[in-house]
């Protein structure tokens, strides 16, 4: 099995370096490396990464604008922002943006090498109490005015069928459980959860979980 590539963007250069050590050591293929929000969206083209490691204060741009711009150049990369701040604005903005999940620094080396490997795999990490920020968050969205309504008040075009089990995993997603917890809740396979929600991403042609959270939450699938 091919090594998850990973991209580490922070402008602090010991920081960087040692982070990308630590992924190193761990078994992670570590791609590229930059210190700079343009320089790194260029880079990342080139350098494909699965996983994008991303601070969100930047010297030249800002992260939120990193990620718009990655997702632009590689609409599948996931992107796992690791910043000093934990304040929710910026949290909101940057999963808005299209970040897969947000850590602060001060999480443990073990915990945040397995945050990168669970981004890889799709899953939504946050640092603890976060996941419940955004959720609450789309919840808020979903909640107002126009809901269910495209432009003009336009219907929205016919949802693709789910199967039962999809919808059912779906469901769990909504309400921010881990692959491992809906498998474990489910009596399922970990691979098996995440090739459900692979295929439910494909059918509704979503790109990460964080936007598959919102659309079950849109549709008052978390109750």
């Amino acid at each position: 099995m091919s090594p998850i590539r990973v991209m580490v963007v922070d402008d602090h250069p010991m920081w960087r370096e040692g982070v990308a050590r630590d992924l190193t050591e761990a078994g992670f293929l570590v791609v590229a490396t930059s210190g700079e929000g343009r320089q790194a969206i260029r880079v990342a083209a080139a350098a494909r990464p699965d996983v994008v490691v991303l601070d969100l204060q930047l010297p030249d741009i800002s992260g939120v604008e990193v990620i718009l711009g990655l997702r632009a150049a590689l609409p599948a990369v996931r992107v796992l922002m690791l910043s000093a701040s934990g304040e929710q604005q910026s949290v909101l903005d940057a999963v808005k943006a299209g970040a897969t999940g947000y850590l602060v620094k001060s999480t443990a080396p073990a915990e945040f090498l397995e945050a990168v490997h669970r981004t890889a795999s799709g899953d939504a990490v946050f640092t603890p109490g976060l996941a419940g920020l955004v959720l609450g968050e789309y919840r808020r969205l979903a909640a107002g005015p126009g809901r269910g309504t495209g432009p003009a008040g336009a219907a929205e075009p016919p949802t693709p069928q789910l199967t039962e089990r999809e919808t059912e995993v779906l469901r769990l997603v909504a309400k921010g459980m881990s692959y491992k917890q809906i498998a474990q809740r489910l009596g399922l396979s970990h691979r098996t959860v995440q090739n459900h929600v692979q295929n439910t991403l494909g059918k509704l042609q979503l790109h990460n979980r964080v936007e598959l959270t919102r659309y079950a939450i849109e549709r008052g699938l978390d109750d």
